[in-house]
């Protein structure tokens, strides 16, 4: 071979070896491609999300059922296999919610501290419950649910209620709550104003303040104490 044919033979190519991903890029590669995919909820309680958000959204009389079955992501006759009426399904949320926010009002509660203390950590409590669910607290505070409820929800609102009454009662006999006004009546107020503080915000009058919030809270104190200090 002549050192012009050596010049102008082409040199074989050489193939590019595939880049080696370090370990910490092959390790976030295998942890996506393993991910599992997102469990599905279980039927029955698809449905009662989904009937909690529509009926906090709009109301219980203004919702039929194949609206639930659809925010849901089911069929309307599977919701008749797991209640078998509209009532039944109110009921059982109802039920649900009902205990939800009486664990939230009462678990570790130090019942033991000066009436006042306790009181702003009912209060507390509540605001953190409409914060964090606020459909749950929409829903409760709503009224149009009344005339659904059947013995075993009524039954559980009055054993809910009646540990808060007796307490009261007790505290009034003691001089904290004024004597002119019915245990019935306090609770009404306080329950009555903490509800409207929240539904002014939602109808978009103001937005509610950490601020607003205390002083809410010791205007509700001071309107039902004989001593407001105490």
């Amino acid at each position: 071979m002549n050192a012009r044919s050596a010049r102008t033979t082409p040199r074989p190519r050489t193939q590019a070896r595939p880049a080696t991903p370090s370990p910490r890029a092959a390790a976030r590669t295998s942890t996506v491609r393993t991910l599992p995919a997102p469990t599905p909820l279980p039927k029955r309680e698809a449905i009662l999300k989904a009937a909690l958000k529509v009926f906090a959204e709009y109301g219980v009389h203004g919702v039929p059922v194949p609206e639930i079955a659809a925010q849901a992501g089911v069929g309307t006759g599977t919701i008749y296999r797991f209640f078998a009426s509209k009532e039944v399904l109110i009921n059982e949320l109802f039920r649900e919610q009902k205990r939800a926010i009486n664990r939230r009002l009462t678990e570790d509660l130090d019942r033991s501290v000066a009436p006042r203390a306790l009181f702003q950590e009912y209060w507390r409590r509540l605001v953190a419950f409409a914060r964090e669910e606020p459909e749950a607290f929409r829903f409760l505070e709503l009224q149009d649910h009344l005339p659904y409820l059947d013995d075993e929800s009524l039954a559980l609102e009055r054993s809910v209620l009646a540990p808060l009454a007796t307490a009261s009662r007790k505290l009034q006999r003691q001089g904290v709550y004024r004597k002119d006004i019915r245990i019935e009546v306090i609770m009404a107020l306080h329950w009555g104003a903490f509800v409207n503080l929240f539904k002014a915000e939602r109808a978009g009058y103001f937005k509610i303040r950490s601020v607003d919030v205390e002083a809410a809270c010791e205007a509700c104190w001071r309107m039902c104490a004989a001593t407001p200090s105490r």
